[in-house]
């Protein structure tokens, strides 16, 4: 059963007070594999699943006993390099609780599994929050070193891209990757987000980043 929107909202609130997911941009949806299809894309629109058809990924809701996988991506200093620093140990727990508890209605987190060889690369998320008066769905992204520099990054994005698509419920995808990743704000491009602007955010608290507005149409 969906939520009374009321208490959605004071719970997005709460989100918003541990920092509005935004860790997970540089980046980046228990136990069964979630069976969507990508909907009819609309005029024009080049579906992102082929732009990155040669890597295999599969991806797989976030469970109980992906905290070591978390642990990797938010508590290494090189790979939170463009997030303010690593995350401690009960910032990470806070946040597996909310990967876990996350409705599904406000967003997904997902595993992503490397095919070729079974193991966890990364994981890739797309969550709801505000952005200039509208509801919007926000996504990121992040992969392990030894997992770099093979499209498996692209290839999640591309997958979590098309099941935001097919849930629905927001037009626009936003992601807002440090400027100073290279690697992301090109995948952005690659993927075909539109380069709004360049925006400040405080991430975490009390560190100041200079990120860049990509914006997706789903539906457009």
């Amino acid at each position: 059963m969906r939520e009374p929107r009321r208490e959605q909202d004071d719970r997005r609130r709460g989100d918003d007070a541990d920092g509005q997911e935004t860790a997970m941009r540089a980046c980046e949806l228990h136990a069964v594999i979630v069976p969507w299809k990508p909907s009819r894309p609309a005029h024009n629109c080049v579906p992102t699943s082929t732009l990155t058809s040669v890597i295999e990924v599969t991806l797989v809701p976030w469970g109980s006993g992906d905290r070591p996988l978390l642990e990797k991506l938010l508590g290494d200093p090189a790979m939170t390099e463009h997030l303010g620093g690593p995350e401690t140990a009960e910032q990470i727990a806070a946040r597996q609780r909310r990967y876990e508890q996350m409705n599904p209605d406000t967003g997904r987190v997902f595993k992503v599994v490397d095919d070729d060889s079974g193991e966890a690369a990364g994981s890739v998320l797309y969550w709801e929050r505000e952005w200039r008066g509208q509801q919007v769905w926000e996504i990121g992204w992040s992969v392990l070193p030894a997992f770099q520099g093979r499209g498996i990054a692209g290839a999640a994005t591309a997958k979590a891209i098309d099941a935001a698509r097919a849930d629905g419920g927001h037009r626009f995808l936003h992601a807002f990757p440090s400027v100073a990743n290279g690697p992301s704000n090109a995948l952005c491009r690659k993927l075909g987000f539109a380069l709004v602007e360049e925006r400040d955010f405080e991430y975490p608290k009390g560190h100041f980043m200079r990120c860049n507005d990509w914006r997706l149409d789903l539906f457009g």
